[in-house]
C-alpha cells in the first residue's frame, strides 16, 4: 500500500506561547523564513518517498504545522484530538474541517479527556497494537476510545520526562520490526513492556545527545528514514540494518519542540 502523509504549510508557524520545555526562551526567536525553507526541504524528502497532502494552515494556530497531533488514522478511521492546552484547542475545528472533506469517519474522545493524536499514539508496524503513551499531555483514560475505535490491544506507556512529552518525541517503531527508543523518558514498568516485546536485537537505544535532537521524531516508510541532524554513530546504525538515512536540519522546529515526525500525520487507509 502507499504511504500517505498529511503536512501543513508553516505560513503562520511561530512560537507565540510556551506549553513545553522547549518553547521557553523561544518566544518570537524563530525565523519565519529559515523555517518555510527547512519545511520545504522536509516536504521535499517526504515526496520522494510518500504521497503528500496538505491542509491549509491558519491565522491564530502557529503549531498546525504540527499535524502529528491532529489526530490518529487507521482504515479511514480518524480519532480526532482534543488538545490539553487552551493554546492548540483551535486547531481540532480545523482538522476536523480536513478530515470530514476528505471523506474520513471521525470518532471524538470526551472533551475533558485529552489526548494529542499520532504524536501520543503509535501503530505497531504490523498492526497487532497500539502503543500509546500517557502523562504530560495525553490522559490513560483516552486509552479505552481508542481500543474501541479499532478494536485493538492498547499497551501504555507512561512518559516521565517533561522534555519528552509526546511519545512520538522517545520511541519510534520501524518498518524492519524494530524500536528505536529513549529509556530515560519512561517510567520502569513501561520499559518492560518495550523490552518484553522487542528482542534485544530489534532494540536501538538512543543516547540523551541524539535524543535532544529528537533522533526518535523520525520519518519511515519502507527502508528510508528521514529525521533531523544525528550523531555519525546513529546514521551508521541505520545505515547498517539496510536504511536509507536522510537527514534534515529542523532547528526552527526544535524551538517549538518539533521535528521530522511532527511535521506529518501518516494516513494509512481509504477513507469511508
Amino acid at each position: 500500500m502507499p504511504v500517505t502523509f498529511l503536512m501543513c504549510p508553516p505560513k503562520f508557524y511561530d512560537v507565540n506561547y510556551v506549553i513545553n520545555p522547549w518553547m521557553s526562551g523561544h518566544i518570537h526567536d524563530s525565523s519565519r523564513q529559515v523555517a518555510a525553507e527547512q519545511w520545504q526541504r522536509l516536504y521535499s524528502a517526504v515526496t520522494e518517498i510518500a504521497e503528500v497532502v496538505l491542509v491549509e494552515p491558519q491565522p491564530g494556530s502557529p503549531d498546525m504545522v504540527f499535524t502529528a497531533n491532529a489526530g490518529l488514522e487507521r482504515n479511514g478511521v480518524v480519532v480526532l484530538s482534543r488538545f490539553f492546552h487552551a493554546e492548540r484547542q483551535g486547531e481540532e475545528q480545523h482538522f476536523r474541517h480536513w478530515f470530514d472533506e476528505a471523506g474520513y469517519t471521525v470518532l471524538n474522545v470526551p472533551r475533558d479527556i485529552p489526548f494529542e493524536g499520532e504524536g501520543d499514539a503509535l501503530f505497531a508496524v504490523d498492526g497487532s497494537r497500539l502503543w500509546a503513551g500517557y502523562g504530560p499531555r495525553t490522559l490513560q483514560s483516552s486509552h479505552h476510545y481508542l481500543s474501541e475505535a479499532w478494536k485493538i490491544e492498547v499497551v501504555p506507556l507512561h512518559l516521565i520526562d517533561p522534555r519528552f512529552y509526546h511519545l512520538d518525541t522517545c520511541f519510534a517503531p520501524l518498518e524492519d520490526g524494530s524500536v528505536m527508543y529513549y529509556p530515560p523518558a519512561f517510567d520502569n514498568p513501561s520499559i518492560e513492556r518495550i523490552e518484553a516485546y522487542y528482542a534485544k536485537d530489534k532494540r536501538i537505544i538512543i543516547a540523551e545527545a541524539d535524543a535532544l535532537c529528537f533522533a526518535c521524531n523520525v520519518i519511515n516508510a519502507n527502508r528510508t528514514v528521514i529525521l533531523n541532524k544525528v550523531s555519525d554513530t546513529l546514521s551508521e546504525q541505520f545505515e547498517s540494518r539496510g536504511f536509507r538515512v536522510v537527514q534534515v536540519e529542523l532547528s526552527e522546529f526544535l524551538k517549538a519542540g518539533g521535528a521530522a515526525k511532527c511535521l506529518v500525520m501518516k494516513l494509512s487507509g481509504t477513507p469511508c
